[in-house]
Order: C-alpha cells, then structure tokens, then sequence
C-alpha cells in the first residue's frame, strides 16, 4: 500500500441508528450525481421507526445498483436537522476527525475515478450490487489535516462559484418567465409613457379568451411560425458520405444548451447534402417532441443564440427526436416564451400521444388549437430586445459554469496525487 493511503474501511464506522421515537420525519434518498433528495417512496402506512437517521457530517450509501448504474449513490450530510433514509442503505461516520475531514472524504467520493473502482468490485449479480467489504477495501490518500484543509477550501471556491452561478441562471430564466406573464397574461406592458398598460386604463377590447389589448388577436401559434424542420442524427464516425461534422442538440441536451452551455453535445456526421436544411440558425428554436416521463412532459426548448454558436465554433443541427421551429419576423422570443409558458403550466401533457411506450409531442395540434393571446408588432419587438439581454447574461454565466465546472473535476482528478 502507498505511503499516505490508507482503506476506507479503517477510517470509517458504520452507524445504526433507527428512527425509534418518531423523531424524524423528513425522508431522503440519494440521487446518482451523490446528492440528498426528498424520496419517492410510497410511506403511506409504512412503520418509519425501522429507518436510519442520518445526522450532520454523517453519510448514507445505497450499494444495491453499482454495476447497472456504473456509479455510487453517496452522499454526506451538510444538513443541521436529522433526517430519514431507507433501512436498506448504510450509514456511516468517519472515526477521527483529527486524522480525516468528512468533507475530504466526500471530494474522494465524488471522483469519477472513484465510482469506475466502485464498479469494479461489483458481484456478478444482474444489478451488480457492491458488498460492504469491497467498499472497505478501497484505498484513499491521506495527507496531513492542514493539507485537507486546504484541499477542501480551494475545493468549496469553486463549488460555492458554480452554486452562485447556478441561482443567478434561474433568477434570469424566472425574470424572462415574469416579464412574459406580466406582459401576455396580465397585460400590463409598458404603454406609450412607459406606464403599465391595462392598470392605467389601457383600451381593451373583448375576446374569446376575455379582455384583450386593441390591436391583438386571439390565435393558434401557428399563425406567427414560419416553418418546422425535422433533425438528423447522422453516425458516430465517418462512413463514406457521412463525412460532415456537426453538433447535435438532443433532448437531454436541451437544459444545457438553453443555458448556452456545449458540454456533453455529441458529435455526429452527416451528409453534406442535408446540412444546409439542418444547420440551426440565430433565434431558431430547438424543441423536444419524443420523451419525457410521467411527471414532466415533452416539450422542453433551446433557443438558439449568436453567442452560442459562436461557442460551440461549429455546425449545431439537433437529433430526430426534435423539431427546429422557426417563427416570424421579431416574434420568436415570443414564441419561445409562449411554448415555455405553456410547459410550465403542465398543457404540453393534454398533446402527447404514446408510441411503443414512448410520448410524442404533437405539434401540430398543439400550435393549431391551443389559443394564445398574440401581441401587435410594435410589443413583440420590444419584448424581443429584453429577452436577448437576458439571454446574453445567461449564455456568459452558463460559459463561465463550464470553465468552473471543469476546474472542479481536475481538483478532484487531482487527489490521487495530494501528498503531505
């Protein structure tokens, strides 16, 4: 065994503690990212005092499906209230802080190097369950406390950064959610003077939806898009005339690149001929119409920005599992809004229909019979100038998210290294 390694078993003690009094009530599981995560298991009925408590600085393990997930669902408490976890996962401490920090432990944890040994010494089982005494034989480096001190505040820099970055991505998405609303539900855009349109007496005029703006219509978005196209996911390599390099835009890449972000975008070829009806433009909209689950419907969009495919530095299409839609002239932040506002709100479930087990969007039915409020040109225009200001924010803070999020994989990269 190297110097300063030392096993995880002889660092470590397991803790059973059951919930006996009913003290604890909140229950958590461990989502694969190594994360605490309110469950979602039916309790109704079930005898809660069988379950462990997990306290601050303490960890919960879910062993059971190393080997099908190629990961470890572990996590370490930062929480002052105790909580619950299935009495199927373990939990356990670290025996001397003086020798170990916790945090310390969870960075190692965190390592992708880490999981692949994890799967390693998974059995044979069809899940590929990871037997306590494997996990106690694994090895870590151990440098002197005041070097894991270090380690962990260098660490939490740059995990603080990204959690910054992360609430102020959200701010944005929620103020262009806000402004939407405010302006196509509750009408009040600024008027002429730059006052709230309709709660300063604003003319209004009946609708089929109720009271209306003069000068907008009651409509299906059909009416303010242009076209729909369809998406390619070409080879994985080249093969004789697939030899035109691209980006691709999936549905799971879709949060991502909304946020202007190009980690993870799969590159794929396709014939020459087909990029020129694929390659995704400035203001295109890039929208997921196979997928989704039981409590999130599809639907979810990208919209395409200058700046990002100044980023990305190449051709951007998006796979067959999604549709480009384009709109008319100055109205394609609404329509992105519109889609969005309509997603939020659960509509997007009432047009799936179901093939093979899979939800498809139907489009056409939803942007020919789900009526909207469209605005006169002169407003569309000018919401489109805010929405790409804060576009713009978005797209920076999400490229600085990458950079962050890279320096945090080479800190952890860098632990099998750490020497006293």
């Amino acid at each position: 065994m190297r110097s300063n390694y030392k096993k995880i078993g002889t660092c470590i003690r397991k803790v059973n503690v059951r919930n006996a009094g009913l003290t604890a009530t909140t229950l958590l599981g461990i989502n694969i990212d190594k994360f605490f995560m309110p469950s979602v298991a039916n309790i109704v009925g079930t005898d809660m005092s069988a379950y462990k408590i997990v306290k601050r600085r303490q960890f919960s393990c879910n062993r059971m499906h190393v080997g099908r997930d190629y990961r470890l669902p572990i996590s370490m408490s930062t929480s002052e209230e105790e909580f619950l976890v299935s009495p199927a996962y373990d939990v356990f401490e670290v025996k001397n802080e003086e020798e170990l920090l916790p945090e310390y432990l969870m960075m190692w944890f965190l390592r992708k190097e880490f999981d692949r040994n994890s799967w390693f010494y998974t059995d044979a089982d069809v899940r590929g369950g990871l037997h306590w005494d494997a996990f106690c034989d694994m090895e870590l480096p151990i440098p002197l406390l005041g070097k894991q001190r270090e380690i962990v505040k260098e660490y939490n820099v740059v995990k603080d950064r990204i959690e910054l970055n992360n609430k102020l991505i959200q701010k944005l998405e929620e103020t262009a959610q806000a402004i939407y609303r405010q302006w196509f539900v509750d009408f009040e855009f600024p008027d002429e003077d730059g006052k709230p349109y309709k709660s300063s007496g604003g003319e209004m005029v009946k609708s089929e939806l109720g009271e209306i703006p003069k000068g907008w219509s009651v409509d299906g978005l059909n009416k303010i898009k242009e076209s729909t196209l369809g998406g390619d996911w070409g080879k994985d390599e080249i093969s004789y005339n697939y030899n035109t390099k691209v980006f691709c835009i999936r549905g799971a890449d879709i949060p991502n690149s909304s946020r202007g972000k190009k980690d993870n975008l799969p590159i794929r070829f396709i014939l020459n001929k087909n990029l020129k009806s694929r390659r995704l433009v400035e203001k295109d909209i890039v929208i997921e119409i196979s997928g989704g689950s039981p409590t999130q419907s599809t639907g979810r969009t990208a919209f395409i920005t200058n700046d990002f495919m100044n980023y990305v530095g190449d051709n951007i299409i998006c796979s067959n599992f999604c549709r480009v839609l384009k709109a008319k002239k100055h109205y394609s932040e609404f329509f992105y809004g519109s889609i969005n506002y309509l997603y939020n709100k659960d509509v997007l479930f009432s047009y799936e229909n179901s093939s093979n087990g899979v939800k498809n969007l139907a489009l056409d039915d939803l942007f020919n019979e789900e009526k909207m409020v469209i605005p006169e040109l002169q407003i569309a225009k000018l919401y489109s100038e805010i929405f790409l200001l804060l576009m713009k924010s978005n797209n920076l803070i999400g490229r600085e998210l990458e950079v962050l999020e890279e320096l945090k994989s080479i800190l952890l990269s860098k632990l099998a290294t750490v020497t006293n």
